[in-house]
């Protein structure tokens, strides 16, 4: 298991701690639960991670918004 500098959660969570926390080391990044952090981590590269970050950024409606926005 990789050890990470600092783990983070969205800003959005409201609190209700059902969220998914970030962790960064230098070459890897970690994606825990966070109300289950011993069941372990997702660890991917970081190559791996930008191109998971880019795809959503080319989702139509952008994630995290209740209704998709549509340009006219």
């Amino acid at each position: 298991m990789f050890e990470f500098f600092s783990w983070r959660r969205s800003s959005r969570t409201q609190g209700q701690g059902q969220c998914v926390e970030v962790g960064f080391s230098e070459s890897r990044i970690g994606l825990r639960d966070s109300k289950n952090r011993p069941a372990g981590q997702l660890t991917v590269g970081r190559p791996q991670w930008k191109a998971f970050l880019d795809m959503i950024k080319r989702i139509p409606g952008r994630v995290g918004r209740s209704q998709p926005s549509h340009r006219r």
